[in-house]
């Protein structure tokens, strides 16, 4: 069976994106496990591995016009992806020609919509993140109260305060000065939450918040079932929403999140009958154009695949200059 796909990334957390619907069957469990194992590995893989796979299905139910599904390079099933969400409406908006539209993921038919550009053809696109839950159900977590706003956790330190919410992939927040952001307590505390723990007994997306100025802040992220990430588009909304609640941020005031992948803008809305949601704006990069074999991407057999490379990265990387 022959398959095309595309290299894409949303600030730099990156992709292999392969829609299903395209092929005359979709993807078995012990493919889908192949085709992350062999593309994915970051010495070994396609084009130096990439964060995961971006798969696009048929609609279950609802209105969308497609279902996206996050396979991470370790095999496990991420709830959502932002930066991905992006990248995947880019790839809808241009195969069916709309400019504004809904996903079907995990939990949630996600509105996605084509923004104005970052800057000069870097393209860029507007997602929902939603829904927003604090209890420990939707983390999961056990722990003595329901709920972890803002608290010391003394198993993981006695001086940071960390904030649990799901968005709906499950973060831990913790506002940092510069010298811890870069510190080793970081990858310490992020380890620890990601492996057996009393606490986080799936693991935990743990990220370290530098309010940078008001409205701007730095995000650095370890993500469940990835490691530390150029980027994590949930994790920047999440850092946002608790920016807004615990630090005097505003409601509906766009928010310039900065990470190692580059920035991105947020902006956190409250309704009154469903909490809160979080709109992320991004770049949207197709760095290459792959088909070959589903047989030869399976075994890791990249020397007959056909790949062509975008000049799109050439203008992130201006982009990226631009910003710092």
């Amino acid at each position: 069976m022959n398959i095309t796909m595309q290299k894409v990334h949303g600030s730099e957390n990156d992709f292999f994106l392969l829609d299903e619907t395209q092929l005359e069957r979709s993807f078995t469990d012990e493919e889908i496990e192949d085709l992350r194992t062999y593309l994915c590995d970051r010495e070994t893989g396609l084009l130096n591995g990439a964060d995961g796979l971006l798969l696009v299905e048929r609609v279950v139910k609802g209105e969308s016009l497609a279902k996206m599904r996050v396979i991470n390079s370790d095999g496990s099933e991420a709830s959502m992806c932002g930066n991905g969400l992006r990248t995947v409406a880019r790839y809808l908006a241009e195969k069916y020609n709309k400019t504004s539209f809904t996903v079907e993921t995990m939990f949630a038919d996600l509105k996605v919509r084509q923004a104005p550009n970052l800057a000069a053809q870097v393209a860029t696109y507007q997602v929902e993140i939603s829904p927003v839950r604090f209890e420990a159900e939707a983390i999961p977590m056990h722990t003595k109260n329901n709920t972890i706003i803002d608290e010391v956790i003394p198993e993981l330190s006695s001086e940071l305060r960390f904030s649990a919410v799901a968005v709906p992939n499950p973060h831990l927040i913790a506002f940092v000065d510069h010298k811890t952001l870069m510190g080793t307590e970081f990858e310490r505390i992020a380890t620890y939450v990601n492996g057996e723990n009393p606490i986080f007994p799936d693991g935990v997306n743990v990220s370290f918040v530098e309010i940078v100025g008001k409205n701007e802040l730095f995000v650095r992220t370890f993500e469940r079932g990835v490691g530390f990430t150029s980027a994590c588009g949930t994790a920047m909304c999440a850092s946002s929403l608790m920016y807004v609640l615990l630090n005097n941020g505003e409601f509906n005031e766009t928010i310039t999140v900065k990470n190692t992948g580059g920035m991105v803008k947020t902006v956190v809305h409250e309704d009154d009958s469903d909490g809160y949601w979080m709109e992320l704006i991004g770049n949207a990069t197709i760095t290459h154009l792959i088909s070959g074999t589903l047989t030869d991407f399976t075994k890791g057999h990249f020397e007959k695949a056909m790949i062509k490379e975008t000049t799109e990265q050439a203008d992130y990387i201006e982009f990226l200059a631009s910003i710092k």
